[in-house]
């Protein structure tokens, strides 16, 4: 079963990202949009689309995350070779699984030796704007847990 999902999938999403599917699906709208006056734009003509395309977007996550996962699998097992092959710290085999706090002292740890050789002032820029997006998370994760602690005691109350 998994064998033939990951055949089908591959094949479905190579197929999906085509010039052809774009045409094929802008084609359907056009023809979709073109009907309207035929039907008197009514509720059926409308649904007809709406849960077309709701279909085919529920089947093409579950598709995208597939091949998405496998990618990332792929790259990941590349970059570990490298690093084994290379003089590179073993330690870094595995650094996905770590915290967003771990990767950010990983991070601020990679900051100070480019600070020490002068880098260039692009890895700085790329440096801020890594941090910035780590503050963001992080600002989000907190506002997360005060919306779920508001709503735990707002459903204890009644």
């Amino acid at each position: 079963m998994k064998q033939f999902f990951r055949i089908i999938a591959n094949k479905v999403s190579q197929s999906a990202g085509s010039p052809y599917a774009f045409m094929i699906a802008f084609l359907v709208v056009l023809a979709w949009a073109v009907t309207g006056s035929f039907f008197e734009y009514s509720d059926t003509w409308q649904l007809v689309i709406n849960t077309g395309t709701t279909i085919v977007t529920f089947l093409m996550v579950f598709l995208i995350q597939n091949t998405q996962n496998r990618d990332g699998k792929a790259l990941q097992l590349k970059l570990d070779e490298l690093i084994r092959a290379s003089k590179a710290r073993d330690s870094f085999v595995g650094l996905e699984s770590l915290t967003d706090e771990e990767l950010a002292d990983i991070d601020n740890e990679f900051k100070k030796l480019h600070d020490d050789n002068k880098v260039a002032p692009a890895v700085h820029k790329l440096h801020a704007r890594i941090q910035a997006e780590h503050q963001r998370r992080l600002s989000l994760r907190g506002a997360g847990k005060a919306l779920q602690t508001f709503l735990r005691k707002d459903i204890n109350k009644k």
